[in-house]
């Protein structure tokens, strides 16, 4: 009986961990495991000018999403202003959110514009966003204020 009732307590923390770890809200493109940008270093974007791994032994939560950094460096200035390096449309790909739907930014496919860091779908989705990236951050911005609070799946329909 107590192999059971331990196991069935492992279970139930197995479960609290994991919904805990679902938390962040569907504003921001993250795994189920709560991991934003997939990985990659928010901050390298714009100190060293491309795409960065982050190392999992040097991470912060934010949001309820986790974010790794290459540097400790790189994490406390994340820490000191997040704003400064979040990616535009909660990290959901900027031509998407131009179009009204919620795509998975790809870290590798990436745009720094006015000291906002944009992420995009694939290689063929950057070229398209970069023909007119004013008018699509436009219509992605007036997009988002309605569509930020809404499940991906919910926008396909």
């Amino acid at each position: 009986m107590n192999k059971i009732k331990s196991l069935l307590g492992g279970v139930a923390l197995s479960v609290a961990i994991a919904s805990s770890a679902l938390a962040a809200g569907v504003e921001i493109n993250a795994s189920s495991t709560g991991l934003a940008m997939q990985g990659y270093d928010p901050v390298a974007y714009f100190t060293d000018g491309e795409a960065t791994k982050g190392s999992y032994k040097i991470t912060t939560l934010h949001n309820d999403a986790l974010y790794r950094f290459a540097t400790e460096e790189h994490k406390a200035a994340f820490e000191a202003n997040p704003e400064a390096y979040l990616p535009a449309y909660g990290g959901y790909c900027a031509f998407g959110a131009a179009m009204g739907f919620k795509f998975d930014g790809d870290p590798t496919y990436w745009k720094i514009v006015d000291n906002k860091l944009y992420l995009n779908l694939s290689e063929d989705i950057q070229q398209r966003w970069e023909g007119d990236i004013p008018g699509f951050i436009e219509k992605a911005s007036v997009n988002w204020e309605t569509i930020a609070d809404k499940d991906p799946s919910e926008l396909q329909q």
